[in-house]
């Protein structure tokens, strides 16, 4: 990884790329750290100290920690995100969609437009319920100043931190897509690194801090210690795949001879990627965040309250877990079509040793997929719950470093952006038939 960067250094438009890169990224945290407008800065800064993230633990971690401080890019990248993943569910009910999604480039920028227009939407849905939130105390529960983080709560004022808030999604979206068109790509993803590599440092001193084994030097080094076996997992699976060999047979045009090469279909193991999780996190915040809004004094708000508040109790890490497995599968049959890969082989000759074509053909592909999904559920549900773990282990905050969403994303951007560098130049230096 550190010999392709070095290459790219000395490859004059791959460095500008790169610089480019660093300048976006810079942007974005500086971005990070400036408040909205109408926000006490100095009573967020108390709450922050006394409070933990609580039930906003995963957008603030994709926020890189802006969403708690309440600043202009609070809303980081998560309305995207969800709006990618609402297009996407949408394109397997939509018939109009999926049509667009066939017809190549002209279509995917169709799509584009339609996720940004959702993008603005739900940035200024969320950011009307964050505010609001934050107005009504609730943001920092058990903070003595909460309520002095929106001194003036007039429409005027809320509606300024709304529009600055959905503006600042905007921008962050514009930022993403500039890196992935004058940068080296995957624009969205590196935002998404960048904010969750921020809080690494703050979260492994906080460790250090919390210790009490020489002076906590020993737990230090022993989260560093299971972050390197937790990455090298991590990297063994995510690069893990089954391979479907694939035969095209030969077919005679005129006097030519076209086809009969081999090939392969590669089901990766865990095919779902981080999806499964922010799907069971997301549904896992609506009943707490239920209970804590409407602050009700009920059996079922107290049961809640007592279960799915925190993150280490077993009901919740079972639930946890269930749900992540539920959603592999659930993401995996949406987004592979067995019958659809069994049809385009079909009709461009193609076919499984073994396998005739057509129907036995997708029953194969969905009996592969269905038996390595099983392990990849299970991977995605145990990696996740390693921050749970270190709440009882380490005395350390939800948003522990090596785990869960944060390793899965850090792990997947940085392998997917050395693979595009060196994409890139190998481009440059390819040489051919010239040697």
């Amino acid at each position: 990884m550190l010999s392709a960067f070095a290459r790219a250094f000395q490859t004059p438009d791959l460095r500008k790329k790169l610089l480019f890169t660093l300048g976006i990224m810079v942007l974005f945290r500086l971005g990070a750290h400036i408040p909205v407008p109408g926000v006490d800065f100095v009573a967020v800064n108390q709450c922050l100290e006394k409070t933990p993230s609580g039930l906003f633990g995963l957008v603030n971690l994709f926020s890189g920690g802006a969403l708690l401080q309440l600043t202009i890019f609070a809303l980081g990248i998560m309305p995207y995100i969800t709006a990618s993943i609402i297009l996407q569910l949408l394109t397997v009910v939509i018939p109009r969609l999926e049509a667009l999604k066939k017809e190549g480039q002209a279509g995917t920028a169709k799509i584009t437009q339609y996720t940004r227009y959702l993008t603005i939407a739900l940035a200024v849905l969320q950011g009307t319920g964050i505010v609001a939130t934050a107005s009504s105390g609730a943001l920092f529960s058990g903070c003595q100043y909460a309520n002095q983080v929106v001194p003036d709560q007039s429409v005027f004022r809320i509606a300024t931190m709304v529009i600055t808030m959905t503006a600042g999604t905007t921008m962050v979206m514009w930022l993403g897509e500039l890196i992935t068109d004058r940068g080296i790509g995957n624009g969205m993803s590196i935002l998404i690194f960048t904010s969750i590599a921020s809080g690494f440092p703050g979260s492994m001193w906080a460790i250090k801090l919390s210790g009490k084994i020489g002076d906590g030097w020993v737990e230090f080094f022993s989260v560093i210690a299971i972050g390197v076996i937790v990455v090298i997992l991590v990297i063994f699976v995510e690069q893990a795949q089954r391979r479907i060999p694939v035969q095209y047979a030969k077919r005679m045009i005129g006097r030519k001879a076209f086809g009969g090469t081999s090939t392969y279909i590669p089901l990766k193991v865990n095919q779902a990627g981080v999806i499964p999780v922010i799907f069971a996190s997301s549904l896992l915040y609506i009943p707490a965040l239920v209970a804590q809004l409407t602050n009700s004094q009920a059996g079922w708000a107290t049961w809640i309250r007592d279960n799915f508040v925190r993150g280490d109790h077993p009901i919740y890490m079972a639930t946890y877990f269930v749900l992540i497995v539920f959603f592999a599968f659930f993401y995996v049959a949406i987004s592979f079509n067995p019958e659809e890969v069994a049809d385009n082989m079909k009709k461009y000759g193609g076919f499984i040793p073994g396998i005739r074509a057509g129907r036995p053909t997708a029953e194969y592909l969905n009996y592969v997929l269905t038996r390595i999904t099983w392990p990849g559920s299970l991977y995605l549900g145990l990696i996740a719950l390693i921050p749970m773990i270190a709440l009882v282990a380490f005395n350390a905050n939800q948003n522990f470093p090596f785990g869960g969403t944060s390793v899965l994303i850090v792990v997947g951007v940085g392998l997917e952006t050395v693979k595009q560098i060196e994409s890139q130049l190998q481009q440059r230096n390819y040489e051919g038939f010239l040697r």
